[in-house]
């Protein structure tokens, strides 16, 4: 049990060192005076880095992730001993564990006290890791998205009545680069690049990953797009989602699927591409069609406004006399428009941006591009439908965050399925790191904070969330019943900590 007597006495004591009149009169020589440094191997003492981990395999198993891994997915005929939840997890925990190959899963099968952790006697070391890849099917695949989709149930239900006030799914694909020549399913990309073309389905209003495909390089943005988007409402349906929104840019604005999911009451906000029927129809629109369109600042200023810095970019832009785009203004409009592909009218936006364009501060022309959205939201301001439109750009941020924070947007196996199986692994540590924010409890007189705090934790990017939640040094005590993690360290974020294993531990 963490005591949080404990837990506010090393916060006082860190505050007490931190104090910035302590050394008002200044401090002779460096503050970092340490000079006599000596190294011991400890006999007795275990400790181990990654000290959250205990609390994200405490949410695997609560969340009923093990035993719907165990259930579902069957591609091992003897466990020698690993079962199939013990491949998958070991594969996800090493993104917590700031893995960033296959091969650093050696690392902690080597770490007695990682193991002991875990209840372990040993774990499976990379090339095992990568024959487990290698055994998945499409068809398996599609049973371990089912698997986490049960777990993720499971979580959602803990969840109160406004959780469910919306479901918004976004949809991209991102190019998946890599240097292997014998890969089997890889092409050359749009842009050169040679690999693969993840297909990325998300719920904005958590930033989880519900289903992701892996492709050939050479394959379109919105191929398999409209399946997974049927699997995806069927998911947030069983969840209790009162209303869904699907939102992709101009790629995904599928046509002849847009009858069907509107007759199956499923929102859409899509981009569409400016064809010249179109940008014909915007501009006999009269005058009085269009109006203002006014965006929120980014931010709102909490102290006193600042002056403003000098445009570096600006300044170069205008020096070297290269084209420079200024955007002066943007207008909206709305229209009825029926897609060749429906048997229906739909709600056709467009902005009309109004760019100025000069050249080493000499205007040369103003021009006036079309933005185009498409949807069935008959309600909704136009205002509020163009700027949920852009909002869908934050899922930009999200497959950053897999890239190069959990790093599931690689490619280390040798083939197209083995690859995709490898992403849905590692990104599951993504889902794992929301889902514990999601199994925070809110209730009491601090739920006000307690909610900021989830929040804060939902949106927290993948490396500050290790460095806070899992990078926690603890002695490890194994007794004949339980674990024990012994903190030795303190950080803000511990009060948080405490609550979610208090939780876990009920």
């Amino acid at each position: 049990m963490i005591s949080p007597q404990v837990i506010e006495e090393r916060k006082r004591s860190i505050e007490r060192r931190l104090q910035r009149d302590k050394f008002i009169n200044g401090f002779e020589g460096p503050v970092l005076s340490a000079t006599d440094i000596n190294y011991e191997m400890a006999e007795r003492t275990k400790a181990i880095t990654y000290g959250g981990i205990g609390l994200i395999h405490m949410l695997a198993r609560q969340s009923g992730l093990v035993d719907a891994i165990d259930r579902r997915l069957h591609l091992l005929k003897l466990y020698k001993p690993y079962r199939e939840s013990d491949h998958v997890l070991n594969i996800a925990y090493n993104a917590f564990c700031e893995g960033r190959t296959l091969e650093d899963i050696e690392l902690r099968r080597n770490d007695e006290v990682f193991l002991d952790a875990l209840g372990a006697e040993r774990i499976p070391d990379p090339t095992t890791a990568g024959d487990f890849c290698r055994r998945f099917t499409a068809s398996a695949i599609g049973a371990l998205q089912d698997a986490i989709d049960e777990a993720r149930l499971n979580v959602w239900a803990r969840q109160n009545e406004d959780f469910f006030a919306q479901a918004t799914i976004d949809m991209d694909g991102t190019v998946i680069g890599t240097e292997g020549q014998c890969k089997k399913g890889m092409d050359v990309a749009y842009d050169g690049t040679w690999g693969y073309h993840a297909l990325l389905l998300s719920l904005a209003e958590t930033g989880e990953v519900l289903f992701i495909k892996n492709r050939s390089g050479n394959r379109p943005s919105q191929e398999g797009a409209a399946a997974l988007c049927d699997r995806v409402i069927g998911l947030c349906r069983r969840g209790g989602f009162r209303c869904i929104v699907l939102r992709g840019d101009t790629k995904f604005s599928q046509t002849e699927h847009l009858d069907r999911w509107d007759a199956d009451n499923v929102i859409f906000h899509f981009g569409y591409e400016a064809k010249p029927n179109l940008v014909k129809m915007a501009d006999e629109l009269p005058k009085t069609a269009w109006k203002r369109l006014r965006r929120k600042p980014r931010y709102e200023v909490k102290t006193t406004r600042r002056r403003r810095p000098d445009n570096v970019k600006e300044g170069i832009v205008e020096k070297r006399g290269y084209e420079n785009q200024i955007l002066q203004y943007e207008e909206v409009a709305e229209f009825r428009y029926r897609p060749t592909a429906c048997k229906q009218e739909y709600r056709m936006l467009v902005v009309r941006k109004h760019v100025r364009v000069e050249k080493s501060q000499q205007f040369l022309f103003d021009t006036k591009p079309y933005f185009f959205y498409i949807t069935n939201d008959w309600e909704s301001p136009a205002e509020a439908i163009v700027f949920s439109c852009n909002h869908r750009c934050n899922q930009e941020n999200l497959i950053e965050q897999l890239k190069n924070g959990a790093r599931a947007f690689r490619a280390p196996v040798d083939n197209l399925i083995s690859n995709n199986a490898y992403m849905v692994m590692t990104a599951l540590a993504w889902n794992l790191k929301a889902w514990s924010a999601l199994w925070l409890p809110v209730v009491g007189r601090w739920s006000e904070k307690h909610e900021s705090e989830k929040q804060e934790l939902l949106r927290m990017d993948f490396r500050t969330f290790v460095n806070v939640m899992m990078k926690l040094p603890c002695q490890i005590v194994r007794t004949s019943r339980k674990i024990v993690y012994r903190l030795l360290n303190w950080n803000p974020w511990l009060g948080v900590f405490r609550r979610l294993t208090t939780v876990l531990n009920c």
